[in-house]
């Protein structure tokens, strides 16, 4: 297309000449400022171009990181990760040379970003975000995103979304409530990561995070100075029973002293709670990830001590026993994960009992056949929404399905997080245990009015991120702001 074709097209000359009008009318002092912020609201904006490159997460691993442009600016935005789970999830796309980065590398992704999406969104209109996500869906072809990668389509997509925001000239947490049809905007309750375990360090802890929800906070900002206060309460706890070489953090920011047992984590975390002064405002959550010491139909609690191994067994029902006594005992409100994403059956038992929230993770993987089948039995009452991505290389065996939601793009968020409320669960949006500095979670659960996020400790820079972007946000709605709190179980 020629200049003049472009110009004729978009009807330039015309907009160019009120955009003079307007400047002489206004009597503005920099005349040419003026023109072109006139200009740039009376041009739509457009895809102009996509580039993606490799940066480390938290973790120090690879992962994606796009810049797309319009012709109102440059939209960044970088692809969390996580260790694989299942079947079931959108997969990374990793390059598997063991020479560099032990395998890691995410170069392919790039590639597939800077030569196959870029070609296919550019001249697109951003706000545009569903056309944008199926687009990518489309021309990936496999049903969970491996051809061109999760990693790198998420990315993307969450760069559109920044881009959508800034055409519509609104915050990117009040355009993702505009996407979703979400109406009721409010701040969530944080899920603070205090104690580290499972797979996420390197203790003898089964349990993958003992948390910490303020509920009793009136505003996030006070919910978060409460998740700070205690976590350093904590800090001091452990130290005085175990010493300082036994504060170190696992990958998601929470302590990790050597201790063994469910019980020993609450007994700290409940001393420091007392110490703070907060008490009833203050309730606890556990994520036992308990696929990851799932042998057979038992449960291995001690599965990180090999001079222990086999000593420490619990059946289903055992396991069952232990959480009526563990909510009995301290203030446990919430418990993720609490068997094996193929044991239906002791969830769905425990999960009558109505005594606690009980969270699907690894039970159903944003899946919409799990999340069904879940929905029909009674087997959960929340979800974790986590913008999912596995790595290509460890997914176990495919099973055949119809009509899954892997997701891998914002689209597919906002879709599973209605499946969730419209059964009435609770909804967590969770971080992922490699995580970088980008914020967009944070205006994602306030777009969605999920009442719930998990983002890690209240420390390490990749996870205040999200909490001082809530903070921002916060303020920026001044009177309108409202947090969960008590309603924390609301979506």
């Amino acid at each position: 297309m020629s200049v003049q074709d472009y110009l004729d097209k978009h009807m330039l000359s015309r907009k160019i000449e009120d955009a003079v009008n307007a400047a002489v009318r206004a009597k503005t002092l920099d005349p040419v400022l003026f023109i072109s912020n006139h200009m740039k609201k009376a041009v739509s904006s457009v895809i102009t171009k996509v580039k993606a490159r490799q940066i480390l997460d938290s973790r120090g691993i690879p992962t994606v990181e796009v810049d797309l442009y319009t012709n109102k600016g440059m939209f960044r935005a970088s692809a969390p990760s996580g260790a694989p789970i299942g079947t079931y999830e959108a997969v990374e796309l990793r390059d598997g040379d063991k020479g560099t980065y032990l395998g890691n590398g995410v170069t392919k992704a790039i590639r597939n970003v800077n030569e196959k999406i870029s070609e296919a969104l550019i001249g697109m209109d951003p706000s545009h975000q569903s056309q944008i996500d199926h687009a990518m869906i489309g021309l990936d072809k496999t049903e969970k995103k491996g051809e061109l990668g999760a990693n790198a389509i998420l990315a993307v997509s969450m760069a559109a979304c920044k881009a959508g925001a800034a055409e519509k000239e609104v915050p990117l947490y009040k355009y993702i409530a505009e996407l979703s049809g979400q109406s009721n905007l409010f701040l969530p309750v944080p899920a603070f990561t205090v104690i580290s375990g499972g797979k996420h360090a390197g203790n003898a802890l089964a349990a993958q995070e003992i948390m910490i929800l303020p509920i009793g906070a009136t505003k996030f900002e006070d919910a978060l100075q409460m998740g700070s206060e205690t976590y350093h309460h904590l800090k001091a706890v452990i130290t005085e029973k175990y010493g300082a070489h036994e504060c170190n953090v696992g990958e998601d920011g929470g302590l990790a002293p050597n201790i063994s047992s469910i019980r020993e984590g609450l007994d700290l975390v409940k001393e420091a709670i007392g110490r703070t002064g907060y008490n009833e405002k203050i309730k606890i959550a556990i994520d036992v990830a308990a696929t990851d010491f799932c042998i057979g139909a038992k449960y291995d609690l001690d599965f990180k001590s090999p001079n222990k191994l086999g000593q420490n067994f619990k059946s289903g029902k055992d396991m069952i026993e232990m959480y009526k006594e563990l909510c009995n005992d301290y203030p446990v409100v919430s418990i993720e994960d609490p068997f094996d994403k193929e044991d239906w059956e002791h969830t769905k038992s425990f999960s009558g009992l109505g005594i606690c929230q009980v969270v699907g993770d690894d039970l159903l993987m944003s899946n919409s056949k799990r999340i069904e089948r879940a929905k029909l039995e009674s087997t959960c009452n929340a979800l974790v929404l986590k913008i999912d991505n596995q790595p290509v290389g460890i997914v176990e065996k495919e099973i055949p399905m119809k009509n899954v939601n892997q997701i891998g793009t914002l689209t597919e968020a906002i879709e599973v997080a209605k499946l969730a409320k419209n059964a009435n669960w609770g909804v967590v949006i969770s971080h992922r245990s490699g995580e970088t500095e980008d914020s967009f979670l944070a205006d994602l659960s306030v777009g969605l009015a999920t009442s719930q996020i998990k983002a890690g400790a209240p420390c390490r820079g990749e996870r205040l991120a999200k909490y001082n972007q809530l903070l921002r946000i916060e303020e920026e709605l001044g009177g309108q702001a409202a947090y969960a709190g008590e309603d924390w179980r609301q979506s």
